[in-house]
């Protein structure tokens, strides 16, 4: 195996979500009980959507916690968009990226977007 190549058709998606957005106002603005049946339906929606996937799925990856940054000022936290990350294997860029098209992140929870990119380099 050519190294240089070990991820080729290998992308990375990255789940974004702001905080600020029209999309938190409206989940935050939703009482207990309304947000718990929004987990339900998204949870399973989830479960069906990794099911249809599975064969493209590398790594499922999960949730991203807090953020430190490491800089030549030293560590600190901070807050960046980045929520949930996942590897699928695709024939191209384009493909990759479209397989999130009405992904549950974004028609169920509030999350704004899926930034797709593809893994370069080797092992």
């Amino acid at each position: 195996m050519n190294p240089k190549h070990i991820y080729q058709g290998h992308y990375l998606a990255v789940f974004t979500s702001n905080k600020t957005s029209a999309k938190w106002q409206a989940w935050d603005a939703m009482s207990e009980a309304e947000q718990r049946a929004k987990d339900e339906t998204g949870l399973a929606a989830l479960a069906a959507w990794d099911e249809a996937h599975r064969d493209v799925i590398v790594y499922q990856g999960g949730a991203l916690g807090p953020t430190k940054r490491v800089s030549d000022e030293g560590v600190m936290d901070v807050v960046n968009e980045m929520t949930v990350f996942m590897v699928v294997r695709a024939e191209s860029h384009e493909a990759a990226a479209r397989l999130f098209e009405g992904h549950p992140h974004i028609t169920v929870f509030p999350c704004d977007a899926v930034e797709v990119m593809p893994l370069l380099g080797s092992a």
